[in-house]
């Protein structure tokens, strides 16, 4: 066959890239940056060529498989056929639905999920079904403060304001390294060249975190932060602008309520208070302050380092009261909401906290989804609503949620286990059955997700670059098979088979740009994409609170003030505490299996400056033994300047090292699971989101 060139947007991360595909029949001859895609204008980072590696990967399951137990009983696979598949799982769903009721399964929903396009629109099509109140996501363990606070602030968890980076003078950036992330929460392709921007037109980054990354490499200055202590920062900062008076909501003031409430909340929450616990000078707080007021336009932005800490939703709230005290959101230069074709702030529900909780430790629910800290002990522990029979999507919380090798052994409890994933991975190898959909060059493809996000207005659809291979199913087709199945099962009402691009055309066709002819047939004239514009004001029509205002005097982040006083009331003895760290040739545990992604030297490795490897008897290059309350596990040691004393840096997503994992390139650059020590009791008591940052541990030579 002749060659073809595909367009297509890499969803592998959040940046969504445009790539431009050359295939040779069932090849893939080459991926290169696509220069006319409007938002990534040619910019690809290296897991761009990993869409080819799990196309091509051989440990990629083509069918599905039930786990049997061979002549030496042990473990094995055997590929079956979809209908003894989809009938079996329905069955067993339905017998456990029937005899304990629905809170007896559970279901697990993994972070690939909100990168295909199939899953988001197609989950319902099964848990309209399991209305379950045992449902659990990578969100609890990511970005649920993000959405926590703009559901106090803006009334809506999907109303999160996006950095405009292009046009900023001033960036305040905590506890994120976009250069190796390529934007979190923010959808930012060709990062670097952006911030460079800020500091070549004049402006200012900041770049404040434990560890000197590779964004503070290029930021105008870093500080080191000791983790867990970056909401002190934060209210030293508001507690500046308020007694200096240099706060001016700015056009916001016709519409915000409530600063004056906080600024009375944070009176005691001084510079010299948080100098003493944040590492960071008091004069020198007070002058990013100052700094941060006078610009013409000033971004604060933190993302993982701050929400996955045990003050995450608190320090999420601060970013926006800062944004909005200084009359930098909704406004250029700041942060601004994106205008996207399809508007999913309409078409989600706003969000809930608290509407019920975890049968066993009390845990808040957040949009109708419990922490995952509480997943394993809902497993072993026993009653009503213990969880019977597991659905788990995309996901591997083995390796990503805290306390792993407890949810490890709290698997194997389980009366039956199903899994929509194409690989046997850590967590799937303890399923009964696992349903493989097709790869993502096999279907096609529009981003649901982080337009929303996205730093200037874009969209674009693509085609599918492969046909689907025969007999195999798509995702949202497992899910409708699947839910169908069930639906005769337990006598209620079947979904019909309306494909994604159906529901993308409708949501076009509704959506903000629908006056202006944008249909999905407009979008398949323009593969590269169709640029919508830049970001603007859009406030206060944007809001979703019931008045069209913004409420600053949220009183579960006031009250949370309180713990925060009385965490910090005595200086803290802590030797070491455990950060994690990113690659940009990695993404969670899903981007292991692939020899040009995880090449080169190893990068699970302890970072430890020289003075802690000294103060500890360790060596560099050596072996060290890190423990937690949870557990210890053996790992290189690296010396590195970079790191803020008292505080060590693990990546997270490895560990490969389980038996029964048939992940082959994976296995032979295992790791060490960083989860295997993160403790599954140390979290965001406001939201009941997992702490992973800021955790104390110990080191002694291996």
């Amino acid at each position: 066959m002749s060659r073809q060139t595909h367009y297509r947007a890499c969803h592998l991360c959040e940046a969504i890239c445009g790539l431009v595909i050359e295939t040779d029949g069932d090849s893939v001859v080459s991926i290169k940056g696509d220069k006319n895609d409007p938002l990534s204008r040619g910019h690809i980072c290296p897991k761009a060529v990993a869409l080819q590696d799990i196309h091509e990967d051989p440990d990629r399951l083509r069918a599905p498989v039930k786990r049997i137990l061979d002549d030496e009983g042990n473990n094995s696979w055997q590929e079956i056929s979809w209908d003894e598949a989809l009938d079996t799982t329905a069955a067993r769903l339905a017998q456990t639905i029937t005899a304990h009721g629905v809170n007896a399964v559970g279901v697990y929903m993994g972070n690939p999920a909100v990168h295909n396009y199939g899953m988001l629109t197609h989950q319902r099509n099964l848990f309209q079904h399991i209305r379950t109140d045992n449902r659990f996501s990578a969100t609890s363990v990511d970005q649920l403060p993000h959405h926590l606070s703009a559901l106090w602030l803006f009334g809506h968890k999907l109303l999160l304001p996006v950095p405009d980076v292009d046009h900023t003078d001033y960036f305040l950036m905590l506890g994120a390294n976009p250069l190796a992330s390529n934007g979190s929460i923010w959808t930012v392709p060709d990062v670097k060249k952006r911030l460079q921007g800020v500091t070549a037109r004049g402006g200012k980054l900041i770049v404040v975190d434990p560890r000197r990354t590779e964004t503070a490499g290029i930021a105008s200055e870093h500080l080191f932060v000791r983790p867990g202590t970056d909401a002190l920062f934060l209210l030293a900062l508001l507690n500046t602008l308020f007694s200096e008076d240099l706060a001016d909501a700015r056009e916001l003031a016709d519409f915000t309520h409530g600063l004056e409430d906080v600024a009375a909340a944070i009176v005691d929450f001084t510079p010299d208070y948080a100098a003493a616990h944040t590492g960071i000078d008091a004069d020198v707080i007070r002058r990013i302050a100052r700094e941060f007021a006078a610009a013409d336009s000033a971004i604060c932005y933190g993302r993982m380092g701050l929400s996955t800490q045990a003050y995450g939703a608190l320090c999420q709230w601060l970013i926006q009261i800062i944004n909005i005290a200084t009359g930098n959101l909704d406004r250029r230069g700041g942060s601004l909401f994106s205008s996207p074709a399809i508007d999913t702030v309409v078409s989600n529900s706003p969000g809930g906290l608290g509407r019920h909780h975890s049968r066993v430790r009390g845990l808040p629910e957040f949009d109708r989804e419990l922490p995952v800290v509480c997943l394993a002990e809902e497993i072993t522990t026993p009653g009503e609503g213990q969880i019977r029979t597991l659905f788990t999507g995309a996901g591997n919380p083995v390796l990503s949620t805290p306390n792993g090798r407890q949810l490890d052994e709290a698997l194997q409890q389980l009366e039956f286990m199903v899994s929509l994933d194409p690989y046997i991975n850590e967590t799937t190898r303890h399923a009964h059955i696992i349903l493989p959909p097709t790869s993502p060059l096999e279907h096609d493809h529009y981003d649901l997700s982080f337009h929303l996000f996205a730093v200037r207005n874009t969209t674009r659809f693509n085609e599918a670059v492969f046909a689907r291979p025969e007999g195999a199913l798509h995702d949202w087709e497992i899910f409708t098979e699947l839910g169908n199945r069930l639906a005769r099962l337990l006598g209620t009402t079947e979904q019909p088979a309306v494909a994604p691009h159906e529901i993308v055309d409708a949501g076009l066709q509704i959506g903000p740009r629908a006056a202006e002819g944008l249909t999905l047939e407009e979008l398949r004239k323009h593969p590269s994409g169709i640029d919508l514009g830049p970001l603007t004001s859009r406030l206060p029509q944007r809001l979703a609170t019931a008045d069209k205002t913004i409420n600053c005097h949220s009183p579960e982040p006031l009250a949370d003030l309180a713990r925060l006083r009385e965490a910090f009331s005595q200086p803290d003895a802590t030797a070491l505490r455990l950060i994690g760290r990113r690659h940009v040739r990695s993404n969670n545990s899903w981007m292991h299996n692939y020899h040009r992604l995880v090449k080169g030297k190893d990068r699970c490795t302890l970072l430890m400056h020289p003075q802690d490897i000294e103060r500890h008897g360790l060596a560099a290059g050596g072996r060290a033994t890190l423990s937690s309350r949870v557990g210890s596990l053996e790992v290189a040691v690296e010396t590195s300047a970079d790191m803020m004393p008292g505080v060590v840096s693990l990546p997270h997503g490895f560990g490969h090292n389980r038996a029964g994992v048939r992940m082959d390139i994976a296995t032979r650059r295992a790791g060490v699971s960083c989860n295997d020590i993160t403790d599954d009791q140390f979290i965001d008591q406001l939201c009941g989101n997992a702490a992973l940052n800021g955790m104390p541990v110990t080191v002694a030579p291996a």
